[in-house]
């Protein structure tokens, strides 16, 4: 699990093709490497990797081509954000994000407003039942707060500390961004699809 609040830009620095599935070189720029080890779970740009080689400025992980599939950013050498997986005992600043990309959305705006950067995102059809107004979003790995919703078009603002420390500032008209949808939000739509299949048998 992970929390969406980004400790690190790393850059993919390799990608080494293995038939359809890959293995990135990732250098982890700030990233605190000293409590990482062999296994543990890593997120770029919102999708979990394991850490399967480690030094000090770098780690590997193997994508395959099913996550290729389903994601963005990973097949491209490029900065990307990074989160170490939560531990128990640390503080959930952000909300709880899985690392489990549920579709692929389109940046349709993004543009000052004030101080901060309103960022309006179309979502995949299939997503947008589980997006809600000041529910919780993530987009390439960042939790944000969303402020509204217009069919499939949900806006979010940027604050400069966000912008500053994230990818999410080289974002353009047309970009494509990773996004993972509330849990609790998937978990009442499968309880409530239960419902009404077990009414109906």
């Amino acid at each position: 699990m992970f929390t969406g609040i980004v400790q690190a830009q790393g850059q993919i620095k390799t990608i080494i093709q293995n038939g359809e599935d890959a293995r990135l070189i990732i250098a982890s720029g700030d990233l605190d490497m000293s409590d990482v080890e062999i296994g543990d779970s890593i997120a770029v740009n919102g999708v979990c990797l394991t850490a399967i080689r480690l030094d000090n400025a770098a780690f590997e992980a193997d994508v395959s081509r099913e996550t290729l599939s389903c994601t963005v950013g990973l097949d491209t050498l490029r900065e990307v954000n990074l989160e170490k997986a939560l531990r128990l005992s640390d503080r959930l600043g952000g909300h709880l994000v899985s690392g489990h990309v549920d579709g692929v959305g389109q940046v349709v705006r993004f543009e000052p407003v004030g101080e901060s950067m309103l960022l309006v995102i179309r979502a995949p059809h299939s997503l947008s039942r589980y997006i809600a107004a000041k529910g919780s979003i993530t987009i390439d790995g960042v939790s944000l707060t969303v402020n509204s919703i217009d069919k499939d078009d949900f806006s979010v603002n940027l604050i400069p500390h966000t912008v500053e420390i994230t990818t999410l500032r080289a974002l353009g008209i047309g970009s494509r961004v990773n996004l993972e949808v509330d849990l609790i939000a998937r978990y009442v739509d499968r309880m409530t699809q239960w419902s009404t299949e077990g009414d109906s048998a």
